[in-house]
């Protein structure tokens, strides 16, 4: 067998068992390290039931195979997905991303639908609550916009709230950003995302390392975090409660040596418990502008070398702002206000204007002083 026919057969193998109901990550480990980290896998296609029992399959998961080789899986499995217009990669094949393979529990297998080349970009998660404020969701708006002008594509969920916030903030920039879901690749949870999961499968990237068929439950989003920090050179925390689901993937971040940061929030926000504590707890750099990310990565060449910082600080000079930020911005250039005095002046309720300020202190435009002055830049 020519070396090509051995790497062909392996990959099948593996798609084989990864498709195959009852076999999960552990039991494919297993067989990885009986075959010599799969350099022998391609022998496995003429295993007798004791070989494979001693690779690590019980008898039911044998059984499951042995049915899935009769139903023809290995033959047709990677034509089923291409008619979805879905790609099927391997952590045998070279365009696996690298930083992925890296960790402690990568996936076997990966299925896209997109833009396969964003996996080889650096890249930042961006997590957070299902249910922001007001402010959670102009910053998350904000950084995402940011990131993606420095030439990040930034990585999340898919859920609601700062997941959603962070794939719109950024899927119509050329970095744009990669979905990972907690679902197959061809269903789309919460429904309500159905549109920016279209929009996110033609611009970006989808993602997931779940068979078509697979059956949902709750247990199969934690486990699609550790793919997002494991895509990502760092995790970016944007409001979380205390048991916030974001905490999951700032953990695995931590676990796998990659940077975190988080944004702070009002001290009596319970949206923000979780993130001020990964702050003063976890060693999270305090993040208000894409520049502080920038700051941790100022010695990283092989992140550098694909950036473009100086086009990304004129374009960071040059986001838009809403309504609501002109309107303060333009009281504060009239002259430095204090909090209270901008909440007289513009009508804004004090949550509305606390996030309003905190934007503009991500863009750059205005300064806060001792005594909760503010001042324009």
């Amino acid at each position: 067998m020519t070396k090509h026919n051995r790497t062909a057969t392996t990959r099948m193998i593996l798609i084989g068992l990864h498709e195959t109901r009852g076999i999960a990550w552990h039991t494919i480990n297993k067989v990885m390290n009986y075959t010599n980290k799969g350099e022998t896998l391609y022998l496995a296609l003429d295993f007798s039931d004791q070989e494979w029992l001693e690779a690590g399959l019980d008898s039911k998961q044998l059984a499951a195979w042995r049915q899935s080789i009769e139903m023809g899986v290995l033959a047709d499995t990677e034509q089923r997905y291409r008619r979805l217009g879905a790609e099927i990669l391997t952590i045998i094949d070279s365009e696996y991303p690298s930083l992925l393979r890296q960790t402690a529990r990568p996936p076997w297998v990966l299925y896209t639908i997109g833009r396969s080349e964003l996996l080889h970009r650096p890249s930042i998660a961006m997590v957070g609550t299902r249910l922001p404020s007001a402010y959670g969701r102009q910053v998350a708006s904000s950084l995402a916009g940011q990131l993606s002008a420095l030439g990040f594509t930034v990585v999340s969920g898919l859920a609601k709230g700062i997941d959603r916030l962070a794939h719109e903030g950024s899927v119509d920039k050329e970095a744009s950003t990669i979905a990972v879901l907690g679902t197959p690749i061809d269903s789309v949870y919460p429904s309500e995302n159905r549109n920016l999961y279209r929009h996110i499968a033609q611009a970006g990237l989808i993602v997931s390392e779940y068979p078509i068929g697979t059956r949902l439950h709750p247990g199969l989003f934690p486990q699609r975090n550790r793919i997002i920090a494991g895509l990502s050179s760092g995790t970016l925390v944007v409001e979380a409660a205390e048991q916030s689901g974001s905490l999951i993937t700032a953990a695995y971040a931590q676990e796998m040596n990659r940077e975190l940061f988080a944004v702070p929030g009002p001290v009596n926000s319970p949206k923000s418990k979780g993130a001020n504590r990964l702050i003063k707890d976890s060693g999270a750099k305090l993040t208000m502008g894409a520049e502080d990310i920038m700051e941790e990565f100022r010695f990283r060449d092989d992140i550098l070398a694909r950036l473009d910082p100086g086009s990304a600080t004129q374009s960071l000079n040059q986001v838009e702002l809403s309504f609501e930020e002109k309107k303060i911005l333009a009281l504060i250039e009239d002259k430095p206000s204090t909090a209270d005095e901008l909440h007289e002046r513009s009508g804004l309720t004090f949550g509305l204007l606390h996030a309003v300020l905190i934007n503009l202190s991500i863009k750059q435009r205005v300064e806060q002083h001792a005594g909760s002055i503010y001042s324009a830049l």
